[in-house]
């Protein structure tokens, strides 16, 4: 009988033993596997939330199969103690794992309200965007001027929020004046910057940052990125590229950069300089004109005059030989790389074609028929950048 009895209890250890594997590779598929979840949605996790908050509000947003495995899975990978505060975007299909390895890792909030403080070429913005977490897109909430504009109604309440995510975005082009002026009016950072950075010496990029981040650290940061692009673009540079040094490389990116805003032609472009550099012809550039005129502080806003173009500055290309003394602009990675790697061609001018491109020459004579066709294309409109003879 007891042989019964043990053989008995034998055989049901056994089922307990192989139903408890079967739950728990159930409840590691639960787990690790693909969630439920069929369309992204936004998971807001407030100041001092905690996983058990957490865990239902994601079941009751579908994208958890069991808010009891969640807890488990967080606390088996010891992480109930590392949830961050923030709105995060939950993917479709995202797995607990996955989606607890979010909600602790922290960092910029990636679902919810965006505000990017846009730096472009001629002013700034304060864009605020909200985040539709179905799509995938944002939405436009609010756009303003914050140096000439008042802001709308609502946008410091939805910009204050603690969750926001902060971006700056410095566009290809800028001045380093451009760029020192707008962060001033960023009402979201702080501290002083001590002078105007080098020109050409910061990057544009987008820039995720805190409130209260500490402007001159945004510098020193866009400076080191900058350094880092224009370093490992001059280690693998063409050979026989008509300047010596990194520093002057970046003055050519920086004509390129505000010669063209069409991707495909930056190379092109770079290589009309390159020719017109190798066999001692001015660039006659219209931008390093300006530059000398303005220094870099804000736009002309106008024709550059025919004195202008005869005015002796060290950024005049129509009276100086060579490239200027320093940028004219913060130029991009693409506009660096092109001045790197230059196609090559024969063109040695180039002019508006009025599309928005340019028409690259050879000769004087196909250039004047060039110049003569935007001529016939242009009455009436600002005088276009170009490389004369």
């Amino acid at each position: 009988m007891w042989r019964h009895i043990a053989s008995n209890f034998l055989t049901l250890l056994i089922v307990i033993l192989v139903a408890l594997g079967g739950l728990i590779a159930w409840g590691k598929k639960q787990y690790d596997g693909p969630g439920p979840l069929t369309q992204g949605v936004c998971l807001r996790v407030e100041q001092g939330a905690n996983f058990a908050r957490v865990s239902e509000d994601l079941r009751a947003k579908g994208a958890i199969s069991s808010a009891y495995i969640f807890r488990v899975g967080a606390s088996y990978e010891d992480k109930t103690s590392q949830l961050k505060f923030g709105s995060y975007l939950i993917e479709p299909g995202s797995s607990m794992q996955r989606i607890i390895g979010q909600i602790t890792a922290g960092g910029p909030s990636t679902c919810g309200t965006e505000l990017n403080y846009l730096i472009g070429v001629n002013g700034q913005q304060m864009i605020l965007r909200e985040l539709d977490a179905a799509t995938g897109l944002y939405v436009e909430a609010a756009k303003f001027d914050p140096t000439a504009d008042t802001a709308p109604e609502g946008f410091a309440a939805a910009a204050g929020q603690a969750d926001v995510r902060l971006r700056v975005t410095l566009v290809e082009g800028a001045t380093s004046w451009r760029v020192v002026e707008a962060l001033k009016a960023a009402d979201f950072l702080e501290g002083a910057i001590r002078a105007v950075p080098d020109e050409g010496s910061l990057a544009p990029d987008s820039y995720d940052l805190r409130r209260g981040s500490d402007r001159a650290a945004l510098i020193a940061e866009m400076q080191r990125r900058q350094s880092a692009i224009l370093a490992a673009a001059w280690e693998g540079r063409d050979a026989g590229l008509p300047y010596d040094t990194p520093e002057e490389a970046l003055v050519m990116a920086s004509l390129i950069e505000k010669e063209t805003g069409v991707p495909e032609e930056r190379t092109r472009v770079a290589s009309v300089f390159v020719n017109r550099l190798e066999r001692g012809m001015r660039l006659q550039t219209d931008p390093t004109v300006i530059y000398g005129v303005t220094g870099g502080k804000g736009v002309l806003g106008r024709g550059i005059r025919q004195s202008e173009l005869q005015r002796r500055t060290p950024y005049n290309t129509y009276v100086i030989t060579g490239l200027p003394p320093t940028p004219i602009a913060n130029p991009g990675r693409a506009s660096i790389l092109a001045a790197m790697h230059p196609d090559k061609t024969p063109y040695l001018y180039f002019v508006a074609d009025g599309s928005g491109g340019h028409a690259f020459a050879e000769t004087l004579e196909a250039h004047n028929a060039n110049v003569a066709r935007w001529r016939a294309l242009e009455r009436g409109q600002p005088q276009q950048q170009g490389v004369q003879n």
